[in-house]
């Protein structure tokens, strides 16, 4: 199975959840246990940010550490097929084209990433709770 067709990655894909994931879900869980207000997936800006205040304009992304590619120039070797190198690399161009299009419309932007997380979770709902609320 060195390479899937295209009918068959598209099944695949179809499969994985962009949004509300088990991540996600924690995190926003979290920070409303904390009092904190926000909206989730806000559509009403480029990037469609995880967590958004839009009154505040505060955008919070949360990025798994395989689909945005973290580190990726360090193992991109190991994936066995081309259409993920490439899927992968440009899902990191279009974050950087998006958080930096956020911060030249005035919007504070953090990223939190998942190997944060599962490091010191309290320290990252932490800093993005103080970001909320400041």
């Amino acid at each position: 199975m060195d390479k899937l067709t295209k009918e068959q990655r598209s099944r695949t894909m179809s499969k994985i959840r962009s949004a509300n994931t088990g991540f996600e879900k924690v995190i926003f869980r979290q920070l409303r246990n904390r009092g904190l207000r926000f909206r989730t997936h806000y559509s009403g800006v480029i990037g469609k940010p995880d967590i958004a205040q839009p009154k505040k304009r505060k955008a919070v992304f949360l990025h798994s550490d395989f689909w945005h590619g973290w580190q990726l120039p360090r193992w991109e070797k190991t994936l066995s097929s081309d259409f993920w190198k490439t899927k992968l690399r440009k899902n990191r161009e279009r974050d950087k084209k998006v958080i930096t299009n956020l911060r030249r419309l005035g919007w504070g932007v953090v990223v939190l990433w998942e190997h944060s997380y599962n490091k010191d979770s309290g320290k990252c709902i932490d800093n993005i709770a103080n970001f909320l609320r400041s």
